[in-house]
């Protein structure tokens, strides 16, 4: 991310001469969290990690360069000349060694080595190549980021989906297929869809981050370099990753297989079109002509700037304008698992945009977590919506009780009562009166099936939900478990 301060100084220049909108619009709605990613995300991130790399493969190398005594010293001397040199290191002094290198790890490489005690230096980079830094600090970087940041931000819009599934269970409302009236169900229940849906994405999320893995396997991955080092290179791989707590590609080029992260990002895209298509879920339910829920409008906020009455949706909006700029990147991430032979530089620079959508993801889910928060629930509007729908939308349970009770027509029958009412104004129930042979199957259908009588069924359609208010407090009830369950694991990382 960039400069935080929005005053110019000769130092410091405003965020607002940044050019992307995520270091100046997004990052001033976002600031405790997008602060949170730059730990992980940031060019100084990029150093940090790469430095953390080459003083893990240091430390494994000093024993096997200097036999006993001298080893001895220089364990108990380097690792704190190490921690000093890596805090020392600002990404500016390695982009100025660059510019006189023109490779960036040669240039952190130099640096480093002019902050070490002269018996360690000629160790420094020993046995790896670039990509062993780069794409180890790669995965540590965004595994960090995503189970340190991201996981936590999800799983709090998870738990205001929770919270309103649980709220809203019960609360009778229409639903809708194709836009229009279908049968009764519960807003708890419209929820709960959600609910499972992002909390499966979340689970996946931990697992990938989890997964993702370094190298240290040399310049075409088969541990030329490292052969001279260690008798056994794959335990010194292993040795030095696991200092690092992350695993070894099970196979290397000079990249790590890119699956590992590809999976991570194709999961985190879904999370990204699971919220918006909730925010789509929500905008369409705040058009006036439904007006069902209603995000938070301060005293102060303005929804147009010529009609004063205007309430707009536009945090949902946001959400999915977002989704629309940062989803479609989903093709570059493709695009990178294609390397030539051992390695070729394509992913160089499109690589270093996954920060970018990684922000622009954090920054939706943000704003969908407030949307959810502060939400407004009409529920009145919403059985209302319900009674004015009439006794049409129960032309399900006619068509199916008359079937039950052994009309192969059933399912036309009813289809022509339903025209009749659009022509006539009538009732469902009243035009079903009017044919005795239909009442008559009717009547006894429903006493078999133990329903109340007709009038009452039929005249409150919120009756007939299935199991809506069941299924979603059930949901409800797995999801807060497992993501108590992950929110403990993310705790003890």
């Amino acid at each position: 991310m960039s400069d935080h301060s929005p005053q110019a100084s000769p130092e410091m220049r405003s965020i607002f001469r940044n050019i992307s909108p995520l270091d100046h619009r997004y990052y001033l709605a976002n600031r405790e969290l997008f602060d949170a990613l730059g730990e992980y995300l940031s060019e100084d991130a990029v150093v940090r990690s790469c430095l953390r790399v080459e003083v893990a493969l240091l430390e494994a190398l000093i024993p096997r360069a200097a036999g006993g005594e001298a080893a001895s010293r220089l364990a108990t001397v380097v690792p704190a000349a190490l921690r000093a040199a890596a805090a020392g290191i600002e990404p500016a002094e390695v982009y100025a060694e660059e510019e006189k290198t023109h490779h960036n790890i040669r240039a952190l490489v130099n640096v480093l080595k002019k902050r070490l005690p002269p018996e360690v230096r000629h160790l420094v980079h020993v046995g790896a190549t670039s990509v062993d830094i780069l794409d180890t600090a790669h995965a540590l970087r965004i595994r960090d980021a995503t189970r340190r940041v991201l996981l936590p931000l999800l799983v709090g819009v998870e738990q205001e989906l929770l919270r309103l599934v649980e709220e809203e269970a019960a609360t009778p409302q229409i639903g809708r297929t194709h836009g229009q009236h279908a049968v009764p169900i519960t807003f708890g229940f419209a929820m709960a869809e959600y609910v499972s849906r992002l909390g499966k994405s979340i689970l996946e999320i931990a697992s990938r981050a989890g997964d993702l893995r370094g190298k240290l396997a040399g310049a075409v991955g088969s541990y030329n370099a490292t052969s001279l080092v260690a008798a056994d290179p794959e335990a010194f791989e292993r040795e030095v990753l696991g200092s690092l707590k992350i695993g070894a590609s099970e196979h290397s080029t000079q990249l790590v297989e890119p699956e590992y992260l590809l999976r991570l990002l194709l999961e985190i895209n879904v999370a990204f079109g699971v919220i918006a298509n909730l925010a789509d879920d929500l905008r369409h339910l705040q058009r006036s002509e439904i007006s069902e829920v209603r995000e938070a409008f301060s005293a102060t906020q303005v929804g147009s700037s010529t009609m004063p009455q205007k309430r707009n949706p536009w945090n949902c909006e946001n959400v999915k304008s977002m989704w629309k700029a940062f989803a479609p990147r989903v093709m570059t991430f493709f695009m990178d698992q294609i390397s030539e032979h051992q390695r070729d530089l394509t992913n160089s620079a499109s690589q270093r945009f996954v920060a970018d959508y990684l922000a622009g993801f954090t920054a939706a889910a943000a704003r969908m977590r407030e949307v959810l928060r502060e939400l407004g629930v009409d529920r009145a509007r919403m059985a209302g919506t319900l009674g004015e729908t009439g006794d049409a939308v129960l032309a399900e349970p006619m068509y199916i009780l008359l079937s039950l009770a052994g009309e192969p027509d059933a399912h036309e029958i009813v289809r022509k009562l339903t025209l009749q009412c659009e022509r006539e104004g009538l009732r469902l129930l009243e035009a079903a009166r009017l044919e005795a042979a239909v009442w008559s199957r009717l009547e006894a259908s429903m006493q078999r099936a133990g329903l109340p009588p007709a009038e009452e069924f039929f005249g409150n359609p919120a009756r007939y939900q299935g199991i809506a208010e069941r299924k979603a407090r059930a949901i409800a009830a797995t999801y807060r478990g497992k993501m108590s369950v992950l929110m403990e694991a993310l705790r003890n990382d």
